[in-house]
């Protein structure tokens, strides 16, 4: 299962609320487990979400998320019939992570960019607005692609290439620079993180940018020791309402050899 599918809801109040939802009763999915077209995708898409951003750490970016006013928020959990809508939230790592790119933009400009687990895409989006070269977002999630492209449009960018394998553990691709929003909520993925960003650094010097609010996973993992803390944000007002104990979210760099 990709890691943008296997974000941590149980942090988040809205999360929280999708978790117990769609773990609660087994969804009905399309036949044969195929999506319908991306123009189908799209029409659910926009029905289904509302364009937001404004009370996130990147104000200039705007998102097509669930919000309480969105029919899925309270539907009957039987009635969604794809994965787990995990792009539908804004995580407050990935805010982090946007807000540094985009405050730091020579970071990004020129360089070959990895979006992992991109989700919405708010971190791929970051990045072409400060010139990145090429930008790969990277999600097994069909709809997560549909909706990161959508998002792109939204502001006014051209789409990254949405890849929906999932990139962990492959052999790593000659990317300058990858970017990893919440995705330590999990001890035994973020081992295998470990590994794989391990190999990327090693093979091909890439750099590794992580924006974590101190997940349990995060703070108590191996690799923590090898990071060097860029930046910490105070999260808006909505964003820890939603975020149960979690007030900041901090940006790392992965330093191997430290």
């Amino acid at each position: 299962m990709s890691a943008a599918l296997l974000m941590p809801l149980k942090c988040s109040r809205h999360g929280k609320l999708i978790y117990k939802v769609f773990t609660q009763t087994q969804r009905h999915r399309y036949l044969s487990n195929v999506y319908p077209s991306a123009e189908h995708l799209r029409k659910f898409i926009s029905e289904n979400t509302e364009i937001t951003g404004e009370q996130s750490l990147t104000p200039e970016i705007r998102l097509r998320l669930f919000t309480p006013r969105c029919r899925f928020w309270r539907e009957r959990p039987e009635l969604w019939p794809f994965d787990d809508p995990y792009w539908a939230i804004y995580w407050p790592g990935g805010q982090a992570l946007s807000r540094y790119v985009l405050d730091n933009p020579e970071v990004c400009r020129d360089q070959t960019v990895l979006d992992l687990g991109s989700g919405c895409g708010a971190s791929a989006i970051a990045a072409k607005l400060c010139g990145a070269a090429h930008v790969v977002a990277n999600d097994i999630d069909t709809v997560a692609a549909v909706a990161t492209q959508m998002n792109c449009e939204l502001n006014g960018l051209e789409p990254p290439v949405c890849v929906t394998t999932n990139m962990i553990g492959s052999e790593p691709d000659a990317f300058s620079l990858i970017l990893l929003g919440d995705m330590f909520y999990d001890e035994a993925l973020a081992t295998h993180l470990h590994s794989w960003l391990d190999s990327c650094v090693r093979v091909h010097g890439t750099k590794v940018l992580i924006g974590d609010p101190g997940r349990a996973q995060f703070e108590s993992h191996s690799i923590r020791q090898l990071l060097h803390q860029l930046a910490q944000f105070e999260l808006p007002e909505s964003v820890r309402e939603e975020n149960y104990g979690l007030t900041f979210s901090s940006v790392w760099c992965y330093r191997p050899e430290l």
